[in-house]
């Protein structure tokens, strides 16, 4: 009967019927719950906010992802000093799904909250913080997140080697580079090399040459990109040998870089590239030849 109900109270998706759907988030049936959830994000007021934000601790994973779904859509800055409060709840599920919360509202008056789960014994809270950071308007700079790139997990290291590129911290570039080439685990690599590229700077030229001969294609593309926009005619030859690598991404990627890097010396390697059986490849090419010779016209 009170399934029936609250289907009912759904089809009708009327503010009066809030309350009564409220209600039916704490009944036993997580069918009903459900459905109440499902009404309350159709209805679309802000004013249940409080009443979902329990449902984001339920042990029914359903339940979960439905109110996070529905609170993603309805929480707004107003909702913040809620969210933080409830953060400090010990449960697992209710902390992660508020982390992600948070995300959407990018207020940097979050960081201290999110700046505690840096030290959680959990690894999925760690990431889950680290991730959110990235998020915050205004953050340039925050010490303790940098730690985290020694951390033992490795989907943690993953989450600050990306997080990283969005501050404004010498340190962390400098991590971000050792990183590129020593992290054993080739995704935190790869970002690494993602984050390098937003702050890509001269001094960090070497580094991105030893990751382009990394033993997997994704951290080579990334290094690569990285040069394609700090051009470096000490890397010319590297960059020609990367032309003949066995997959098309990181080749042609290197086409762009060698075009961006303006050097004649690279039009026969990318004559030669014409004839590659990727098409993205040979149109990249191409292009490289193109740019170069332009630039050459316009130098004499």
């Amino acid at each position: 009967m009170v399934l029936v109900a609250v289907k009912t109270l759904q089809h009708l998706g009327e503010e009066d019927a809030i309350d009564a759907l409220i209600t039916a988030l704490q009944d036993e049936s997580t069918a009903v719950q459900k459905i109440a959830i499902e009404a309350l994000w159709e209805i679309a007021n802000p004013i249940v906010v409080p009443a979902l934000i329990p449902c984001l601790a339920s042990p029914d994973a359903e339940i979960r992802s439905e109110a996070r779904s529905a609170l993603g859509e309805l929480v707004a800055s107003e909702h913040l000093q809620l969210l933080l409060d409830s953060l400090q709840q010990e449960n697992f599920h209710l902390q992660s799904n508020i982390l992600i919360l948070l995300r959407k509202i990018h207020d940097a008056q979050c960081l201290p909250a999110i700046v505690k789960f840096f030290k959680s014994e959990n690894p999925e809270l760690r990431e889950a913080a680290v991730t959110t950071l990235s998020y915050l308007n205004q953050v340039q700079r925050c010490p303790p997140v940098l730690k985290l790139m020694q951390d033992s997990d490795g989907s943690v290291r993953r989450a600050t080697a990306l997080t990283l590129g969005h501050l404004a911290d010498e340190e962390a570039i400098a991590l971000l580079t050792q990183a590129l080439t020593t992290d054993p685990d080739w995704q935190v690599r790869r970002n690494a090399a993602k984050s390098i590229f937003i702050h890509a700077k001269p001094s960090i030229i070497f580094a991105v040459e030893k990751a382009l001969r990394d033993e997997h294609w994704q951290v080579r593309k990334s290094a690569i990109q990285v040069l394609q926009k700090i051009p470096d005619t000490r890397l010319l030859s590297t960059l020609i040998q990367t032309l003949a690598d066995e997959y098309s991404d990181v080749r042609k990627e290197a086409a762009i870089a060698l075009g961006n890097l303006g050097n004649s010396d690279a039009i026969s390697a990318l004559q030669q590239a014409l004839d590659d059986c990727d098409r993205e490849v040979t149109i990249q090419a191409q292009r490289a030849i193109e740019k170069i010779t332009l630039s050459n016209r316009l130098v004499r």
